[in-house]
């Protein structure tokens, strides 16, 4: 595909695939997605340990929009890591995180004894946007609902908020979510370090008071010009 970097496309294609695998073989009687799908009972009463790896290549088949939005924002932020990191590293780094996902997921579940499986490469995704708000914290990012632009550092924090304010939608794992943003925060601790450290952290506090200021003083000038004009006589 013209404009996609190598391996997410492959990505891509391999998790098109195998979501109409899910709805060929599910027709048939194949448990496909029953088998891949993360889930307590399947890992620890019938030893299906894949799971945790192989829930993220799958996704719903209700409707094409779960595989739909994972596979768009993978094509918006995962090119940009693939081509500062290079293909193998990059490949390296999802499953890592979506496969720490999982393990979040299951040990969750398994904590709160919640039996209903898990599917979706979003930990892995999450896992994406997470490190490029590492490499790039200021680069603006504009948002499509609703469209708004950000700098790329708050998009994580943002994204939860969203996810909170909703109250937590039952199809949407936010642990798995948070289990990728996690995965990731450990891989990348030097990126972690360098942007929320508290030097930066102090440094970007400082800068935000300032510009705070300099808009301050700006509308305070424009405000007396606005009055300068109006107390000059007019002639007719």
């Amino acid at each position: 595909m013209p404009g996609m970097t190598p391996m997410v496309q492959r990505i891509m294609i391999a998790c098109a695939v195998i979501w109409l695998l899910q709805l060929i073989v599910g027709r048939n009687g194949v448990p496909l997605t029953e088998l891949g799908a993360v889930s307590v009972p399947g890992v620890f009463s019938h030893g299906f340990i894949w799971e945790p790896f192989t829930y993220m290549w799958l996704h719903s088949t209700e409707s094409p929009w779960h595989l739909v939005m994972n596979m768009f924002s993978l094509w918006m932020f995962g090119g940009q890591l693939e081509m500062a990191w290079g293909s193998r590293r990059f490949l390296r780094f999802y499953l890592l995180c979506g496969t720490g996902a999982g393990v979040v997921i299951l040990g969750w579940n398994a904590l709160i004894g919640e039996w209903a499986p898990t599917l979706g490469a979003s930990g892995a995704i999450y896992g994406v946007l997470t490190a490029f708000s590492l490499l790039w914290p200021d680069r603006t990012i504009m948002l499509l609902f609703p469209p708004i632009p950000m700098r790329a550092i708050w998009f994580i924090p943002f994204l939860f908020a969203i996810q909170l304010a909703m109250g937590g939608q039952a199809n949407v794992s936010t642990v798995g979510h948070l289990g990728g943003v996690l995965v990731a925060a450990l891989l990348l601790r030097s990126e972690v370090q360098r942007v929320l450290g508290l030097r930066t952290l102090k440094y970007r506090w400082h800068r935000m008071r300032m510009r705070n200021r300099l808009r301050a003083v700006r509308r305070d000038e424009l405000e007396r010009k606005q009055r300068s004009d109006d107390d000059r006589p007019t002639f007719h």
